[in-house]
């Protein structure tokens, strides 16, 4: 394992001289909140927390770090599940949630720019306001954009709109030694040479550091309506998904549900679901710029469910009836987390026609092992999100059976075609298993473009690739 410097006081009063000290926490002034991402089952803490302002500040510290041979870690709002903003060296941990600033809407070019900590639900809040639309959609609307872009993340929308990838049109980076670089435009074509944007998108943090996003919108759609499917298995429910894909009506979003998952949420919410009586559901959303538009899509799709067995279909067309059941799909990871001591997720993503296939495998997994196991996802993408409960498992149990889970379902999924991570990204807990899946020329590849962009693999040691 490579050795890398750590933080003194004589590099902390360094830094000081062109950062306020005020936005520097040292040592014992780190929160615990700084050693640990949203599943906080890895936790190390970082020597200096730097709360940047600006790419300058990057720019500086990325070259101090560079000569000092300091490890760096990107952090946004630590909402992630796989450790990617864990700094697992220590080193500076550059926390980017006071770069927060919506920067420009261009209405001529329909993009809107950014700094990297502006939240999901700010800055979508902020162009529907304006009568624009961000599509990417991912559950954690309290996730910053740079973390968005960091893991391309996809969320329920992907099924129409696609993923955060497509909806950035240039970005302003930092390289490991300091170098500011503009990736990109407000052009819509590119071809010329290789996409060094693409590249940076869903790298993790690990090749170069965002300071600004160009992101592509849309117009604003003006109406939207959801419906609610029971189907009395879940079999049917997610049976019945190539069918509706097929039928080319183009939702929005295809979400599968159990009613387990719905009755947590329920319990952490504190209030009901319009419906938990049935074992399965279909949540699916449609977008148009009238009511008519949007029933022609609909209207084929309610039939296609009840064709497949559904026990009925509940339509939502006002925000009134729809927020509370959205409201519910949002707080499934949540819930889940409070009903357990802790827990660990799996996001694959599979090809759309094998759901029900690996759903149904997952079912037998847990009678199988004999541990709680609880899921719900992206139907119509094919991206699954699996999570198994510890609940009162003395810890070796717990750490044996996880690790069958785990490499059980991994294998499941290489089986079926599909892909160790769908929108959560690799960090640092799921290398094994992206080793266990690519060839090893892929790895050596990636490798090669890691030390291409970071030689002296300072930029978020440990995680994507890398032993």
């Amino acid at each position: 394992m490579m050795e890398y410097n750590q933080i003194t006081e004589k590099d902390l009063a360094e830094i000081a001289t062109f950062m306020d000290r005020e936005r520097l926490l040292f040592g014992k002034e780190i929160n615990e909140e700084y050693s640990h991402d949203e599943l906080a089952s890895v936790r190390t803490y970082p020597t200096l927390v730097a709360r940047v302002t600006s790419t300058e500040e990057v720019s500086k510290l990325m070259a101090y770090a560079n000569k000092h041979h300091i490890a760096v870690t990107p952090r946004g709002a630590g909402t992630g599940l796989v450790g990617a903003s864990v700094a697992v060296e220590q080193g500076i941990m550059i926390d980017t949630t006071l770069m927060n600033h919506i920067l420009e809407l261009d209405d001529k070019n329909l993009t809107l720019t950014v700094e990297p900590g502006v939240l999901l639900m700010e800055l979508k809040s902020y162009v529907e306001e304006q009568g624009f639309y961000y599509p990417p959609d991912p559950g954690e609307k309290s996730a910053t954009i740079g973390g968005n872009i960091s893991t391309n993340a996809g969320g329920m929308t992907a099924v129409k709109y696609g993923v955060t990838r497509d909806y950035v049109r240039a970005l302003e980076v930092v390289l490991a030694d300091g170098t500011i670089m503009q990736l990109g435009g407000k052009v819509v074509k590119n071809s010329s040479g290789y996409d060094l944007k693409d590249m940076i998108i869903g790298s993790e943090g690990t090749l170069a550091f965002v300071t600004k996003a160009v992101l592509k919108l849309l117009p604003l759609p003006k109406k939207n309506v959801t419906l609610l499917v029971p189907f009395p298995t879940l079999e049917q429910a997610i049976g019945t998904v190539p069918l509706i894909i097929q039928a080319k009506s183009v939702p929005t979003a295809i979400e599968f549900m159990e009613r387990e998952v719905i009755l947590d949420a329920e319990e952490y919410l504190g209030r009901k679901f319009p419906d938990n009586q049935a074992d399965a559901y279909l949540l699916l959303k449609f977008d148009g710029n009238t009511m008519e538009e949007i029933a022609s899509y609909y209207d084929e799709t309610a039939q296609i469910c009840l064709d497949q067995g559904a026990i009925d279909i509940l339509i939502a067309d006002t925000e009134e009836r729809s927020l509370p059941v959205w409201k519910t799909r949002g707080a499934f990871l949540e819930a889940i987390k409070s009903s357990t001591s802790m827990m660990d997720e799996v996001d694959v993503v599979v090809p759309r026609s094998q759901v029900n296939e690996f759903v149904e495998f997952v079912h037998e997994l847990r009678k199988e092992i004999g541990i709680r196991i609880k899921s719900f996802g992206h139907a119509g993408d094919g991206n699954l999100h699996v999570y198994i409960l510890k609940d009162d498992l003395p810890d070796k149990k717990w750490e044996k059976l996880l690790s069958i889970a785990m490499e059980r379902m991994y294998a499941k999924a290489h089986e079926l075609r599909g892909q160790v991570s769908g929108e959560h990204g690799i960090g640092l807990v799921k290398r094994p298993y992206l080793q266990e899946s690519l060839p090893e020329t892929s790895l050596v590849l990636m490798r090669g473009i890691k030390k291409a962009f970071d030689p002296n693999n300072i930029l978020n040691p440990h995680k994507v690739c890398q032993a």
